[in-house]
Parts: structure tokens; sequence; C-alpha cells
């Protein structure tokens, strides 16, 4: 079976490596005349690519992206979508030195590409590279945008740790933040204008986030890495989405997030701290949303104004993260995915070769980040995008979805199609 391509209504399949000419990704399902330039798709692409600061890889790429087809003077057609986005600054000399192809870096996927395939890229880390993600990215621009335009739904992720540095350190009033409803408050408001002011580490907290970019600097100057984790949180997606028993809705956000590169851990909702809390505490008790606002980004939604109807109930709190039986309830998805440190570092360490025969020092080169976190945050909202998206599509169908749109133009009195014309004149 084929593992590059992600989703059963809404697919997405990737393809390039590291240090290769390019790298991009095929779309299919994207309903139809939903408003799509590489513009809407830049923004992000943007927020992931390297070189942004002193504590990220100094490779240099603009990560511009192209749409290829499935999209006619900014609509899409319903049609496959691919874009690409060519490497510019690829150095896979950096990688092909007789040491480097003799012993495999320790944590690295080299050993177990080499393992499975009979061979492996012999520059970066090929599939298994950070650099596979810009598709990711682009897919769930597209997700993102149609999803805000039909439904309201807002995505922000931000770097929750790094290292030991937490942005909700334990209490004792608060073992875990998903007790404090300050906790729930700051996940109903934070957008990523906000998160984007504390550039380099994008944790929403001058103090803290002061501290990390002075803990990754520290291991940077060292030659070594550092992990963590960011926290993602989904608001106003409808009620219903998902596909039990198997493809519940937060099995799917798991599976989404422990395939993106460096992943170590995925709690949805409550998470571990469920395991020690009463069931009396952990319930989330029901109650009507009449009286309760709409949220601006619903209320200029497509579904909104043509009168998709809101739930009549929702949770007092929220343990359970938005999801019920694998099904959304419609209230805010909220997860933490941990990353590990990087593998690839500028000490020696100890490997051995390929072939058993002998032990040895590999002082891996190449450029790379000595924390991932900062540049992970538009990589899980990607991934978020994807995977409800593609609960979307396996809900109502592509057509119905384009429907949905607030600027869907029906077929004409005689059934025939629409032509694609340029927004300016819609």
């Amino acid at each position: 079976m084929d593992g590059n391509t992600f989703g059963k209504g809404f697919t997405v399949t990737t393809w390039g490596e590291s240090h290769g000419k390019s790298v991009g990704c095929t779309v299919g399902n994207v309903p139809a005349q939903l408003r799509i330039t590489e513009a809407d798709v830049q923004p992000q692409l943007t927020r992931r690519r390297p070189g942004q600061s002193a504590i990220t890889t100094p490779r240099d790429e603009k990560d511009r992206v192209e749409i290829q087809s499935g999209v006619q003077n900014g609509l899409s057609l319903g049609l496959p979508m691919m874009m690409v986005v060519k490497n510019e600054d690829q150095r896979p000399k950096d990688y092909g030195n007789k040491t480097m192809d003799m012993y495999p870096r320790p944590s690295h996927a080299d050993f177990t590409t080499q393992a499975k395939y009979g061979i492996k890229s012999e520059s970066g880390g090929g599939r298994s590279s950070a650099r596979e993600t810009i598709a990711r990215v682009a897919a769930g621009a597209v997700a993102e945008k149609y999803m805000m335009d039909a439904f309201g739904i807002e995505i922000v992720a931000f770097t929750s740790s790094i290292g030991g540095i937490d942005l909700f350190p334990s209490t004792p009033e608060h073992p875990s933040p998903v007790t404090d409803p300050k906790f729930h408050e700051f996940l109903d408001n934070i957008s990523r204008e906000t998160v984007d002011k504390f550039l380099p580490v994008r944790c929403p907290d001058q103090a803290i986030s002061d501290k990390m970019v002075q803990l990754i600097t520290e291991f940077k100057d060292r030659d070594d890495s550092i992990g963590g984790t960011v926290t993602c949180v989904v608001r106003n997606v409808p009620v219903g989405l998902g596909e039990p028993a198997f493809d519940k809705l937060e099995a799917m956000l798991a599976h989404a997030m422990l395939s993106i590169p460096a992943t170590k851990s995925f709690e949805i909702g409550s998470g571990l701290i469920a395991c020690t809390t009463p069931g009396s505490i952990h319930n989330d008790p029901f109650v009507s949303t009449k009286g309760k606002e709409v949220p601006p980004s619903v209320a200029k939604s497509g579904a909104y104004l043509k009168g998709f109807t809101r739930p009549k109930l929702t949770t007092k709190t929220n343990f359970s993260g938005g999801i019920q039986g694998g099904i959304t309830n419609g209230a805010p998805i909220y997860f933490k995915v941990g990353f590990k440190p990087p593998a690839t570092i500028g000490q020696d360490q100890l490997t051995a070769t390929y072939d058993g025969e002998s032990e040895g020092v590999l002082a891996a080169k190449g450029r790379h980040d000595p924390c991932v976190v900062p540049r992970a945050i538009p990589i899980v909202e990607a991934m978020a995008a994807i995977t409800v998206m593609d609960a979307l599509v396996r809900h109502f169908g592509p057509k119905t979805l384009s429907q949905y749109l607030p600027y869907y133009r029906e077929p004409n009195e005689r059934g025939e199609a629409q032509v694609a014309v340029p927004e300016d004149q819609l």
C-alpha cells in the first residue's frame, strides 16, 4: 500500500525529496467554485519556511507555490488540484561524503529506509525530511480556505513548551491546564496574528517566549537540539463529523499528527490527566446554546447564511476536547503534539557502519533546526485542516460542500455548467 496519500474523502498525495528539484502535492475532492489562488496558500508556506531567525536552519528557501491544475481564473474546478514548490537552495553535496555514506545518523531514518527499500536518498532525509511537509501545508491552506468561507472554522496552533519551559506549568490547583477555565478562555480567543507577534518561537507570552529562545540558543551553540510541544485548537466545527468505529475523528487526528516528522506524542482534550480524574468531575454537562452569540466567522460563513442550523446543545466544560464517541459535538477541538529533539546534530556521535562490521564516530553535516517546534506550528495547523476537511467531505460529499460556499453559483435554467470567470466579474 502507498503511504504517500492521506484522507479518504479529501485526499492529499505528496511527493518530492529534501534536496530534489521540487516538492508538491495533488489534492482530490476540492469542492468546486472555491475561490483560491497562490496568494491564499503562500502565507502558511511563508510561516513554515526555513531561515526565519537565528534559531532555525539557515537554509534559504522562498518556498513559492505554483498551482498547476484544478483551478481556473481563481476558482476551483472540482478536479484534482496540483501544487508545486521548487527547491532553490538544495545542497546534496553536504550529505554525499564517504563518512555519511558509511554510517547511518543516530535516530534518523537512514538505517530504516535502507533496510526497507534497499536504497536511500543520498542527500538529506529524503522523504523523511521535514522538507516534505511543504506539500502538507499547501494542501492544508486549501482546506482552510474552504472551511473558513463555508463554515467559519478557525484553526490556531502555538508553542506550548520547549524543553522544561511550559506556557501552562502545572500548579497545585490545576495540575493540568484543562482544569483551568482561563486556559479554555485562552483557546477561545487566541489568533494567528497574536501567535506571530511572539516570533521566533510563537509562544504567546513574552517572558516565557524569551526563556524559550535562550534555551534553544544554548542548545544550538553546543551543536545540540531540544524538543517541545505544540497545542492546537479548532473552533466552529459542525456537529456530526467523524466515522466510527475505526475512523473516529480523534483517531484520524492522531494519525495525522503522528505522521509529521519528529512527533512522539498526541493528547486530545484532557489527555493523560483523564486517567486520574474521577468521572464525576471529568464528565462534560450539556447546556443549551440558546442565547449564545454566534461567532463572527460563523455569522458570515456560507453555511450559516444559507440556513445551516447551529446545534441546540453544547457542553459546560470541555474535557472531551470537542469529540465524543469519535464524533464532533460542536465544542472546540483541542490537542497537544509532542516533538522530539531533531536527530541531526553537529556533535560527534557513536554509530556503526551499515554492514555492522565496525563502529565509528559521525559528526553530521547539513543545515538543521536546533528545535523544530517553532516551524511546526503551520504544519500542525495544516494537518488539522486536512483531517477536518476530509471528515467534511466524507460526511457531506464535495458537491454539497460546494453549495455551502457563500458565492456558489447554481447552474443556469438550462442546466448548463458555469464557466470559471475572474472574481471581479462574479
